[in-house]
């Protein structure tokens, strides 16, 4: 992918011109990677996101009707905000943000909305959260932010599109500090500030496979989990701190629980390895969760795993593993700065022999949270 982060910026400006006329406000939302703590923040685990330097920007202003007008390179569309009805597609986001402000004691009246990213669709990175958090914020002229903004996009995604997500991906893309990661307790909603070193940066490489969580695999592994909790009497299984206590557990509330175990206490150790600038310890770690996240939460597909084991082989690369809820999308490598374009290359280019075309992949670093254009 070679899209310039600068022209998104420009197309929501332009789009909004040749569509309404009038000079808009301009918000930004970023995509987010997952360093590690894959499954587990709908469990109340820690995970560590960092927002990304590629991100959705909605040029925003007020019109006098009871309504969004919505321009995007997906379409054009007129959401009535009388009553929400459900569309099952991009139209679902925007308008579930609308409402779902409003269910929050916001006021949100008509405006004129032009859309523009360039964070990769289907590919593991958040792009449905980044453009909930950009329309929250051109709705609310930016006065409704930070973890309060989180959680109204997390309501949105959960009960008018109907994905059963947790905080994580809407957090990170309204909370996150450039340089840093974010170690975030998905429980207490209490986020530390992880500052990365300047040796590291991350590839994300599209495994060709889009992922569709609606599907119902994403909501199959969180039931698991939900069952494997209550069989332990406890309300989330963040609660469970040593694997000894699942022997009373079997089938996938078993696998499902040893997953969420393990790596929360696998972040913990990442965080302690990113404090100790230790990127090789890091690199194991992401290993390890890729195997758990394959094994026991039974969420990659062959392609994903060809692509990571190819990604772990490669020099210039730490560590790798799947990204995202799974059944698809893109892998999350730790690298050498100065080998990653490299790294990239060869990956990209074995993987291409077994994929029948180069898959999308980019170089990463963590960039600040969202917030409003000036």
């Amino acid at each position: 992918m070679t899209m310039n982060p600068s022209q998104p910026f420009q197309l929501a400006l332009t789009r909004f011109k040749d569509a309404f006329g009038g000079t808009p406000r301009l918000f930004r939302a970023p995509g987010r990677i997952n360093i590690i703590g894959e499954h587990v923040d709908y469990a109340g685990g820690k995970v560590m996101p960092a927002a990304i330097d590629y991100a959705c920007y909605v040029a925003a202003a007020p019109n006098q009707e009871n309504a969004l007008h919505v321009t995007t390179d997906l379409g054009t569309a007129r959401i009535d905000l009388n009553q929400f009805e459900r569309q099952g597609d991009w139209r679902d986001y925007v308008a579930g943000m609308a409402f779902a402000l409003r269910d929050a004691g916001h006021v949100v009246t008509g405006h004129n909305l032009a859309i523009a990213s360039d964070v990769p669709m289907g590919a593991g990175v958040s792009s449905s959260a980044a453009l909930e958090v950009a329309v929250g914020l051109a709705l609310t002229g930016g006065q409704v932010v930070g973890p309060l903004l989180a959680l109204i996009a997390q309501a949105a995604e959960n009960h008018y599109v109907g994905m059963a997500c947790g905080i994580m991906d809407q957090y990170a893309s309204a909370c996150a500090v450039a340089g840093h990661a974010l170690m975030l307790d998905c429980t207490s909603l209490e986020a530390k500030q992880v500052s990365l070193p300047q040796t590291v940066c991350f590839l994300v490489i599209d495994s060709g496979v889009k992922h569709r969580h609606t599907t119902g695999g994403y909501a199959s592994r969180r039931a698991d989990c939900e069952t494997a909790a209550q069989l332990l009497g406890v309300s989330l299984l963040s609660e469970v701190h040593d694997e000894a206590a699942l022997t009373g557990l079997s089938g996938n509330p078993r696998k499902r629980a040893r997953h969420v175990v393990s790596e929360i206490a696998r972040t913990t150790a990442a965080q302690q390895a990113l404090e100790a600038q230790d990127l090789v310890g890091l690199g194991r770690l992401l290993n390890q969760s890729h195997k758990s996240l394959a094994l026991d939460m039974e969420v990659s597909t062959p392609e994903v795993d060809r692509l990571t084991a190819l990604a772990q082989a490669t020099h210039g690369i730490y560590g790798a593993r799947m990204m995202g809820g799974g059944f698809g999308g893109s892998i999350i490598a730790l690298a050498d700065p100065a080998l990653a374009q490299m790294a990239m290359e060869t990956i990209v280019t074995t993987y291409a022999g077994f994929l029948g075309r180069r898959p999308d992949a980019i170089v990463v670093r963590a960039a600040a949270g969202a917030g409003e254009v000036k």
